[in-house]
């Protein structure tokens, strides 16, 4: 191969590559809307784990995404992986109507109750407060609402956003997010379709 041909090889191949590099990532489509399958948060990249529907009556309240450093199919896989994580909540009820955060704030607090032992309990009571009262201070959520609840170690902890927009102090612990994580992947959760969907698994 002659000097030219193999930098026009060269050339070609590191423009590929450089296509490749630039495309956006893939999307997952669920429930009509489109979830990327990976994202990067806290200078880490983040694999979608699975996606799922909250539900109350006949009235869907809210599609979630998990996203992880690395794909789990078991809660305690998930609670043990150390750096950021997210929950991505998207409100969906209908457009007429909207909902006060209070629900929000008593599934979290059934959930912990339900789902943690008497000990991790007592360990992250006061940061379940903290984290309540920023819930409750965004008052009311509407269809189109977008919340992501995450947990950036770098950062101070578990950080409440609601349309972009920051609410409260970061709250500190890995224990804190992964009894949060338990309202929604413990045994005792209230949505079992819901779990099966954050967890990647067929509902």
């Amino acid at each position: 191969m002659s000097s030219f041909l193999r930098r026009r090889t060269v050339a070609l191949a590191m423009a590929a590559a450089a296509t490749v590099a630039a495309l956006p990532a893939q999307a997952v489509r669920y429930e009509g809307q489109d979830f990327p399958d990976s994202l990067s948060l806290g200078g880490s990249t983040l694999t979608l784990n699975g996606t799922g529907k909250r539900q109350v009556a006949i009235y869907p309240l809210y599609l979630a995404a998990l996203y992880l450093p690395q794909k789990a199919g078991a809660p305690d896989a998930i609670y043990s992986q150390t750096g950021p994580k997210r929950l991505e909540m998207r409100i969906v009820i209908p457009l007429v109507k909207d909902v006060s955060t209070q629900e929000f704030v008593k599934a979290i607090n059934k959930g912990v109750n339900r789902n943690s032992t008497e000990a991790e309990k007592a360990a992250v009571a006061e940061r379940v407060k903290q984290f309540n009262a920023a819930i409750a201070e965004v008052g009311r959520v509407k269809k189109g609402d977008l919340l992501h609840i995450d947990y950036l170690p770098a950062q101070g902890g578990t950080i409440v956003t609601v349309n972009g927009k920051v609410w409260g102090q970061p709250i500190e612990g890995q224990d804190f997010y992964t009894a949060f994580l338990k309202v929604f992947l413990g045994d005792n959760n209230s949505d079992a379709r819901l779990r099966a969907g954050l967890l990647g698994q067929p509902g």
